[in-house]
């Protein structure tokens, strides 16, 4: 069975919840990288983006898994 989370009465799955939150900390972490002089290192700075934004997605999807009550 799929692994459901309980928001407001609504029921949403928790790969939706972990790439929505992945998504707004990649969001977090892109201004932060802003300020940073990283263009120069970078070839394509989308690239750092996708990358960040599935390592992310990853790792809230096995933390989940992982504190999800059995």
């Amino acid at each position: 069975m799929i692994e459901q989370l309980n928001i407001f009465g609504g029921f949403i799955s928790t790969g939706l919840a972990s790439a929505v939150a992945a998504g707004i900390l990649t969001f977090l972490i892109h201004f932060l990288l802003q300020r940073l002089p990283l263009d120069r290192f970078l070839w394509q700075p989308i690239l750092l983006d996708l990358t960040l934004f599935l390592v992310l997605w990853w790792g809230l999807s096995i933390l989940a898994n992982h504190f999800y009550p059995h």
